[in-house]
């Protein structure tokens, strides 16, 4: 591919700038209302391009749509979100792993509307007959036609929903388990805090167990105030259940 001339590229700038000069504020308000109705995971469908759509036609349309919902061009109230929505789609596209991750999505979309026609034109012998005369002409000239455009805009749409949809149902359950991690350690943290103020208070008591302890073993022989000790037995007592000592006889 050759290099773009920049003193094309600055003419081409000036022509749009003239054109749409003279555009009218309906076709600005429509322009932003066709913008905020794509569907908002596909930047294709905001630019207005077809998915095989290469750098330059997503730069030259971007140059192009911007310049008539610009809100300083734009009265429309909603003009400078369409310019962000717009602005937006376009940075999707140049993004190399973006445009991949989209394109993969039109190559999937494809496939399986081919495996719906086959298994439609097993159905419809005229059909099947006039695709096998063709030598693969009757399919290529069907998935240039408008329907065909239509059926993929319309498979495409469903396909990055239900990847959206199982990107954000994982999301939300890594938040849930982000949150239950997050839970279950503040709970460790407060058990091992009440255990650590647990240590401190017993730690604190010491001193005064100690003494305590002390003054048991010193009075231990003592009767406290107020007890009541049982009579002692007579070594002589035969009602004793329990072995006596000899008694020593003078």
């Amino acid at each position: 591919m050759g290099e773009s001339n920049p003193s094309t590229n600055i003419e081409d700038d000036l022509l749009l700038r003239t054109f749409f000069a003279e555009v009218s504020e309906v076709e600005r308000d429509n322009e932003v209302l066709r913008i905020l109705s794509c569907f908002k995971l596909n930047p294709f469908e905001h630019l207005n391009l077809s998915f095989d759509s290469s750098i330059d036609e997503v730069k030259k349309q971007y140059r192009k749509i911007s310049l008539m919902v610009h809100p300083d061009k734009c009265k429309h109230p909603q003009a400078k979100e369409a310019f962000g929505a717009l602005a937006k789609a376009q940075q999707l596209l140049l993004d190399p792993n973006e445009r991949d991750y989209l394109l993969s999505q039109v190559t999937s979309a494809k496939e399986e509307l081919r495996v719906k026609r086959k298994k439609h034109l097993k159905k419809d012998t005229a059909s099947k007959m006039k695709s096998l005369v063709d030598e693969g002409k009757y399919d290529k000239q069907y998935e240039q036609s408008e329907e065909f455009k239509q059926e993929l805009k319309l498979k495409v749409r469903e396909l990055l929903t239900e990847k959206e949809w199982r990107r954000r149902k994982m999301q939300m359950r890594i938040s849930e388990e982000e949150g239950r991690l997050k839970k279950d350690e503040e709970e460790q943290k407060e058990i091992w805090k009440r255990k650590r103020e647990h240590e401190e208070e017993w730690e604190g008591t010491r001193e005064k167990r100690v003494s305590s302890w002390r003054d048991f073993m010193k009075g231990g022989k003592k009767n406290k105030k107020g007890e009541i000790r049982p009579p002692k037995l007579k070594t002589e007592d035969p009602n004793k259940s329990y072995v006596q000592r000899p008694v020593k006889r003078g």
